[in-house]
């Protein structure tokens, strides 16, 4: 399975994203990519990764090619994550044939009600539901 996380800012989430998926599925091919190069290393620092990329132009090219694209919700928003979100990147993240599953985040001027903020529920449910998506293709 070719799983694309995409973050930015500092990519702590995704930095933590890029782990828990390389723990629950070891065979998945990971890529990530940072919306700066700040995040792409963080991201590269987990050591979790198969292959990295920073900017606009990457999140476009991945986004073709991904079969699950994960990262918080503000990536399938233009002009989210105070402007690190191109319309470009949200119009890939959004237009992809992939599955997404998106990490709600009530941060930069959007609320999503019924989520408390930083919870590690989430990322937890996050991870079980890749988990089951791999488990899935593996017996198809």
């Amino acid at each position: 399975m070719n799983i694309l996380v995409i973050d930015g800012q500092g990519g702590r989430l995704g930095r933590k994203l890029v782990e828990s998926i390389r723990k629950a599925c070891p065979e998945a091919c990971i890529t990530a990519v940072g919306t700066n190069s700040m995040a792409t290393s963080n991201m590269l620092n987990s050591n979790c990764a198969d292959q990295l990329a920073t900017g606009e132009n990457a999140v476009i090219v991945a986004c073709r090619t991904a079969e699950v694209i994960v990262g918080p919700f503000g990536i399938a928003t233009a002009d989210a994550m105070l402007g690190e979100i191109t319309p470009a990147m949200a119009c890939a993240v959004a237009s992809s044939n992939a599955y997404r599953v998106l990490i709600p985040m009530n941060l930069c001027r959007t609320y999503i009600a019924g989520v408390s903020q930083g919870s590690a529920a989430i990322l937890e449910d996050a991870v079980n539901h890749i988990r089951q998506l791999a488990q899935k293709e593996n017996k198809e």
